[in-house]
């Protein structure tokens, strides 16, 4: 996950949203602890939407799904 942390932070430093989205995805993909991986999902979440990414939906249908967001 060093190597993940690490791009990352490269990726908050170039501002590069689009990285960002991909990045918190493969680290809540990649954690073990529930609440680290909601958390960045949730990061992910909040990237896709400011960019308009096209994973905003997936996303937070995976949110959803593990109730930390309420369907409207």
């Amino acid at each position: 996950m060093t190597d993940l942390n690490d791009q990352l932070l490269a990726a908050h430093a170039a501002h590069d949203i689009a990285s960002l989205v991909t990045l918190y995805s493969a680290a809540a993909a990649a954690s073990d602890d529930p609440d680290a991986a909601g958390f960045y999902l949730t990061h992910a979440y909040v990237f896709a939407l400011e960019q308009g990414h096209p994973d905003a939906t997936a996303l937070r249908a995976k949110l959803i799904a593990q109730g930390r967001e309420t369907p409207i």
